[in-house]
C-alpha cells in the first residue's frame, strides 16, 4: 500500500506503448504508480495522463541494464512503502531481426541482459516487498517465445527465458501468496511492432489501451496461486486465460 492507502504498482517501460497504457489504466483502477523507463520525458507524459484522470504516480527514471540501480530503487521504495502490490515486467528490446549466426555477440548479450537478466534482478530486488503485500508479478511475453521463430533468435530466446523465470518464481511463491501472470499481448500498435513489421498497416492492429484493459480486467478478477497466462488476439479478444 502507498501512503495514500492505494495499492502500489511498479511498471517498467512506462514511457510509451503497453507500459504507458497499462500504467494509466492501473491508475484508473486505484493504484499509485511507480513509473520507470530510461526516458524521463516519456515518463512525464505518462504522469501527465495519470494526473489528468486524478490518479497519482511517482517518476523513477531507471536504466535496467544497471543492476545496482535496480537494487537502489528497491531500497528507496522499501524505505517509503511497506510493500509492493504489483510488479509489471514490461520493458524490453527487440534487437535486429536476422539469421541467428549473423547476430553480433554484443547485441545478443544486450537483448538477453535487458529482456531476461534485468527481469531477474527486478524480481530479486523486489521479492521482500512483494511477499509483504502478497502481491503479483505481470510479465509481458511474445508469441515468438514458443518454439523459436526464424530471424527472431535473441528476442525469442530471451522471452522464452523470461517465461521460465517467472514460472519458477510463481511456483516458489505458491505458499507465500505472491502470484504471477504471463501476458502474450498479440499484435499491438506499438513502436516495437513497427520496427519488427515495417510494412504492416498499424491501423490493422489494436491499440495498447486494449491490452491494458484486458490485463487490468484479469487482475480485477484475481489471480490464483502460482502461474496464470493471458493470451490476447490481434483484434483484442481474449484467446486464453480470460
Amino acid at each position: 500500500m502507498s501512503e495514500t492507502g492505494k495499492p502500489l504498482a511498479l511498471v517498467t517501460g512506462a514511457s510509451r506503448g503497453i507500459g504507458a497504457a497499462l500504467a494509466v489504466r492501473l491508475a484508473q483502477a486505484g493504484y499509485h504508480l511507480i513509473l520507470t523507463a530510461r526516458t524521463e520525458a516519456g515518463l512525464i507524459e505518462t504522469d501527465d495522463r495519470i494526473q489528468a484522470l486524478a490518479g497519482t504516480a511517482t517518476i523513477a527514471p531507471l536504466d535496467l541494464l544497471k543492476g545496482e540501480d535496480i537494487d537502489k530503487l528497491a531500497e528507496a521504495v522499501g524505505a517509503r512503502w511497506e510493500g509492493l502490490d504489483l510488479l509489471v515486467l514490461n520493458a524490453a528490446m527487440l534487437g535486429t531481426l536476422s539469421p541467428l549466426v549473423h547476430v553480433p555477440p554484443r547485441e545478443f548479450e544486450q537483448v538477453v541482459a535487458l529482456n531476461l537478466v534485468a527481469q531477474w534482478r527486478l524480481i530479486r530486488a523486489f521479492d521482500t516487498l512483494l511477499r509483504r503485500a502478497r502481491g503479483a508479478v505481470v510479465a509481458i511475453t511474445s508469441g515468438v517465445a514458443a518454439g523459436g521463430r526464424a530471424y527472431w533468435g535473441p528476442y525469442a530466446a530471451s522471452k522464452a527465458g523470461l517465461e521460465t523465470l517467472v514460472g519458477t518464481y510463481a511456483d516458489e511463491m505458491k505458499a507465500l501468496g505472491v502470484r504471477a501472470l504471463i501476458v502474450d499481448p498479440g499484435g499491438t500498435r506499438t513502436a516495437m511492432r513497427a520496427l519488427a513489421y515495417p510494412g504492416e498497416d498499424p491501423a490493422s492492429l489494436k491499440p495498447a489501451d486494449v491490452v491494458a484493459d484486458r490485463i487490468a480486467g484479469r487482475l480485477a478478477v484475481g489471480l490464483p496461486a502460482g502461474l496464470s497466462r493471458l493470451v490476447i488476439g490481434r483484434d483484442g479478444t481474449v484467446v486464453a486465460g480470460g
